[in-house]
């Protein structure tokens, strides 16, 4: 869809309305980075899976959009997921405000040993994922999940039950990035159908405002392909190449402010009772 424009006033008046906005560092996105290592990414795909996101983080691109954002800097978590049973947080919600701290996370990712391989079960990761939002201290414009993956899920929960759920429960976008060329590991494992990983992420996985996929044609083009995307986040954009869903949007932008505000401030509420219980 046709991404509606927020002004950026409405984060400053929701906060302002919280009774402990100071508690909540402001950022433009909460994100989410979900890393598919499920069985079908051999060793050498995990190592250059992995390089794709630490390059991303480095590139000058992707550090000139965060510190040039309404508020200049981001919010990122990176989880590591397989199979039902198989999610993992490998780096809790840090702070990316500079281009030293980008660089940090960037090194940080690249240090990331593989802790499970697995079935592939990407609807049990989006519900994971998606409330661990409250559990940070930071709010942002968006919170957006973002996927990647090489292989249609074969276990756990429905994926598009999964994917609503997640936008139900307050997650403004999940975006994909799919893989299209696994390698036969020599007894099957790993060759997937490129156009059904395609078509299941479309249908099923990305979901919310103005969500997209792009698609890497292999584990080489992953860099650009996810520094591309993340950069567009940040933006509000879609990156050239992306695949997009129309989704329906209110057609009174009064009721969308409205409900923006609303949505912040349950936001904003839910991470303060979060915080207050542990």
């Amino acid at each position: 869809m046709t991404k509606l424009a927020i002004p950026m006033g409405l984060l400053a008046l929701s906060m302002a309305l919280s009774p402990s906005a100071d508690a909540i560092t402001p950022v433009d996105i909460e994100l989410s980075l979900l890393v598919d290592i499920s069985g079908s990414i051999n060793n050498n795909e995990y190592d250059m899976q992995l390089q794709g996101y630490q390059s991303a983080f480095e590139s000058d691109n992707l550090q000139n959009a965060i510190i040039n954002g309404t508020e200049g800097k981001i919010a990122v978590q990176l989880i590591m997921w397989s199979g039902s049973s198989q999610q993992q947080v490998m780096i809790d919600w840090s702070l990316v405000d500079s281009q030293e701290s980008a660089n940090a996370l960037a090194q940080s990712i690249g240090d990331l040993a593989r802790p499970f391989s697995g079935m592939t079960a990407i609807g049990s990761a989006i519900d994971f994922a998606s409330p661990l939002f409250d559990q940070n201290d930071y709010q942002g414009y968006q919170q957006i999940i973002d996927i990647s993956g090489d292989g249609t899920n074969n276990s756990g929960l429905n994926v598009a039950t999964a994917s609503d759920n997640a936008i139900e429960n307050g997650v403004d976008t999940i975006n994909g990035i799919v893989i299209t060329n696994s390698q036969s590991n020599g007894i099957g494992i790993g060759i997937t159908n490129s156009q059904s990983v395609v078509d299941q992420y479309t249908n099923d996985v990305i979901n919310g405002e103005s969500p997209f996929l792009l698609v890497a044609n292999n584990f080489n083009a992953f860099q650009s392909a996810i520094e591309n995307k993340i950069v567009a986040e940040i933006e509000g954009s879609i990156p050239p190449g992306a695949i997009v869903v129309e989704v329906p949007v209110p057609n009174s932008h009064l009721l969308f402010i409205t409900a923006f505000i609303c949505l912040f401030a349950s936001r904003t509420l839910s991470k303060e009772k979060y915080h207050e219980t542990v």
